[in-house]
């Protein structure tokens, strides 16, 4: 299973819900580790088709890149999350300050632009007015006699004064109103991008819950193809076994046989699931064995046709059933049956999450679970031990 994943590099989210943290951990490290493998074999690849073009030396030099990562004081891979690390600040106060000095930018350039063109309107306005205001005195000159020509010339500087003291307050009205549209355009601009911001965030979320809905859809598809097939497979198959007698050799095999904890005393658990009653036709080991378990009748096949074979619930060198192995039992109920124990006991069970078994442990403060890959002709923990065994029960004993 493990081996499946990494070639993958994807593990189901229901799986992954059955792994602590601790397996959480080990198992993102092993994929780590698979995706730098994988990235050396490229490099190892490329450089020796390079080599093989006939390159030339100094191609080969200006091309020769390598990453390097950055260990912390752990000596881990180094990993800084913006606005997440201590002393940084929140990405939100950095998303909205950069949304408010772009709209201040922009309403700043706008205006600049706006009072290029007031600025041109007003200086064309009062030299027109100059240019008519002198042409008319050149106009009237010719009647105003020598001795007057000083006071006309005083009118004229008066006149002058007045029209710059008039030009230079509708400057100043006119910067202030470009500051107040400035201030307002800033404002108009930074809730555009922040709606802009918001409608793009809504729209991602909703392609993630189209994506979410195709593959639950999938998924169903693919449950009720494995429905369809397992009824196939026991009508073709049932009778099959039935004049075999496995169904009647099992119910015999089960009988009578009770399940004790791991400290060897009675346990008033629930009794031992009959894993030969109402069961569909046989699971073929010829045929490809589906990714996953898709409901308990496809477990309790593969319990029944590869794993008894294998003595997988019995103790060693016996005929009698493991007192730790309580069958196909749920999460639930293993802890429930746990609950009483005192800290160390365990029991095993058929998971019905991978082709499989789940080890329920109890803690001083709660309980833990570990998932024992049997996919192969060997069995292990999921993603903390690579030890593998040949048995079930050398698996318990070894740890």
């Amino acid at each position: 299973m493990l081996q499946q994943i990494l070639r993958d590099m994807y593990i189901d989210p229901d799986l992954l819900a059955e792994l602590s943290d601790q397996q959480k951990h080990i198992l993102f490290y092993k994929m780590r580790e698979e995706q730098l493998r994988r990235w050396n074999e490229r490099e190892e690849e490329a450089q020796r088709e390079e080599a093989r073009l006939g390159m030339s030396r100094k191609l080969k030099q200006d091309q020769n890149k390598h990453v390097q990562w950055l260990h912390g004081t752990d000596g881990e891979v180094w990993v800084w999350i913006m606005g997440e690390a201590a002393g940084d600040t929140p990405y939100e106060e950095i998303s909205e300050a950069l949304i408010a000095e772009r709209a201040r930018k922009q309403a700043r350039k706008e205006a600049e632009e706006l009072w290029k063109q007031k600025e041109a309107e007003i200086t064309k306005k009062f030299r027109d007015a100059m240019a008519n205001e002198r042409a008319r005195i050149l106009a009237e000159k010719w009647k105003v006699e020598m001795e007057d020509r000083k006071a006309a010339k005083v009118m004229e500087e008066k006149i002058q004064e007045e029209l710059k003291r008039i030009e230079e307050e509708e400057r100043q009205r006119g910067e202030e109103q470009i500051c107040l549209q400035e201030e307002q355009r800033a404002k108009e601009l930074y809730w555009s991008l922040k709606q802009a911001q918001e409608t793009q965030a809504s729209e991602k979320e909703e392609l993630e819950w189209e994506e979410q809905l195709r593959r639950s859809k999938a998924a169903d598809e693919e449950r009720r193809h494995q429905a369809r097939w397992a009824r196939a497979e026991h009508q073709r198959h049932s009778f099959r076994a039935i004049e075999k007698g496995k169904v009647a050799g099992l119910s015999s095999m089960f009988q009578g046989i009770g399940l004790d904890n791991a400290q060897g005393e009675n346990v008033h658990h629930q009794p031992s699931p009959d894993l030969s009653t109402s069961l569909p036709g046989p699971l073929s080991r010829t045929k490809a064995r589906p990714p996953r378990p898709v409901s308990r009748d496809t477990v309790t096949r593969w319990f029944r046709e590869e794993q008894l074979p294998r003595r997988a619930c019995f103790e060693r060198n016996t005929k009698s059933i493991a007192p730790w192995f309580h069958g196909i039992i749920s999460r639930k109920e293993a802890e429930d049956l746990l609950v009483t124990m005192t800290e160390g006991a365990f029991l095993v069970r058929v998971s019905d999450k991978i082709w499989g078994y789940a080890l329920s442990y109890r803690q001083q403060n709660g309980f833990k679970h570990f998932l024992v890959d049997a996919s192969s002709d060997f069995y292990s923990f999921l993603g903390v031990d690579p030890s593998r065994h040949a048995t079930l029960t050398d698996l318990i004993d070894f740890h």
